[in-house]
C-alpha cells in the first residue's frame, strides 16, 4: 500500500475580475525550499513524529525531480516513541486572496491510520481561519472540504456548487453541530481522494480565495481544462465548483494571513467522544511494519 503524495503548486494573484498572474511557483526541483517543516508535538494528538529535513531525506521520506516532488513515511521501521515518522510542511510565505492550483499524481487513500490533507490556515487559529481543502481520514473514499472559523460566520447552499452541504457553520464551536466540524462540503466523486485518484492518474486541485466567496474544484486528470495549466487560468470557464463558501460570512474579516500545510500521516489519538475526529481514531495501525505502510504523495507538473 501506499503513503505518499506527488505535487506540484502554484499560486496567481488576481489583478483584475478575470485576469491572474503567476505569483509563486512551487517548481518540484525546488519544493522543499518554499516550506519549513514542522517538527513540534502533533496538535490534533496523533501517533506521529514530524521529522525535520535532514532527517526525511535520510530515511527517504521525502525527494524532488524536474517534474514531481514525492513525500512519504517511513517505510523502514515499527513506529515508537511520539509515533511514525513523517513530514508536515508549511509554506514560508502567506497569503490574502488568490487562486490556488495544486496538482497530485498520488496520495494515501483507504488505509487505517492516515490522514492526508492539505489546506490553508492563519497565524492565530480559529481567529484568521483555515480552508481545507483535501481531507479524508483511514478508509475516506471521497474528498472533504471544510472551512473553520471563530463565531459568525455560516454559509448557505445557492445551488452553485456540486457537492453535498453536510454542515453550515464555521465556527468551531458552533451549537448542534461536533465539535470543530466547521462548515463542511463534500465531493461525492470517489474519484476526488485516494484510491480512485490513484488509479486515474491524480488530478487538480483549485481553489479561488476571494473577498466575496472561497470556491474550490477538482479536476480528475481527464478532464483538466487546458487553462489550468497555463499562465492565464480562467476559473470563470472551468463551470461549476465542487465545494462554494459564501452566506453568512465576512470572508476578509475571517480568513486573514494564510500559510498552506500539507501532511499525509497522522494517525488520530482523541479521547472526546464529541471531537469530530474522534470517530476516526485507530492508533494500533500507526505502529505496524513496512507491510501495513509504505508510499509517498507526488506533486507533478
Amino acid at each position: 500500500m501506499h503513503l505518499s503524495t506527488l505535487y506540484l503548486c502554484v499560486t496567481f494573484v488576481q489583478l483584475s475580475a478575470a485576469a491572474y498572474v503567476l505569483q509563486d511557483d512551487y517548481t518540484p526541483s525546488t519544493f522543499f525550499n518554499f516550506f519549513t517543516f514542522y517538527t513540534d508535538a502533533d496538535p490534533t494528538h496523533g501517533y506521529v513524529d514530524y521529522v525535520n529535513q535532514s532527517i526525511a531525506q535520510k530515511l527517504g521520506m521525502i525527494n524532488t525531480s524536474p517534474n514531481q516532488a514525492y513525500i512519504g513515511v517511513d517505510r523502514t521501521n515499527i513506529a515508537s516513541g511520539r509515533g511514525r515518522a513523517s513530514v508536515r510542511l508549511t509554506s514560508n510565505k502567506s497569503y490574502n486572496h488568490g487562486l490556488f492550483i495544486l496538482d497530485i499524481s498520488h496520495m494515501p487513500g483507504g488505509i487505517c491510520g492516515t490522514w492526508p490533507a492539505f489546506w490553508m490556515v492563519g497565524p492565530s487559529w480559529p481567529n484568521e481561519g483555515e480552508i481545507d481543502i483535501i481531507e479524508g481520514v483511514n478508509e475516506n473514499s471521497n474528498n472533504a472540504m471544510t472551512l473553520h472559523t471563530s463565531d459568525g460566520c455560516s454559509i448557505t447552499n445557492n445551488n452553485a456548487f456540486s457537492g453535498t452541504l453536510t454542515t453550515t457553520d464555521c465556527y468551531i464551536n458552533a451549537p448542534g453541530q461536533i465539535s470543530n466540524a466547521g462548515c463542511d462540503i463534500q465531493d461525492q466523486r470517489s474519484s476526488s481522494y485516494g484510491n480512485i485518484l490513484n488509479a486515474n492518474g491524480g488530478g487538480v486541485y483549485a481553489t479561488q480565495w476571494t473577498s466575496s466567496d472561497i470556491n474550490i474544484w477538482f479536476f480528475p486528470r481527464q478532464s483538466i481544462p487546458a487553462n489550468v495549466a497555463s499562465s492565464d487560468p480562467d476559473p470563470t470557464t472551468w463551470g461549476q465548483p465542487v465545494a462554494q463558501f459564501q452566506g453568512g460570512c465576512n470572508i476578509d474579516a475571517h480568513f486573514q494571513n494564510l500559510q498552506m500545510v500539507c501532511l499525509l500521516f497522522t494517525n488520530q489519538g482523541y479521547t472526546d467522544p464529541q471531537s469530530y475526529m474522534s470517530r476516526f481514531s485507530i492508533p494500533p495501525f500507526a505502529a505496524t511494519g513496512p507491510v501495513t505502510f509504505g508510499a509517498p504523495v507526488l506533486v507533478q507538473t
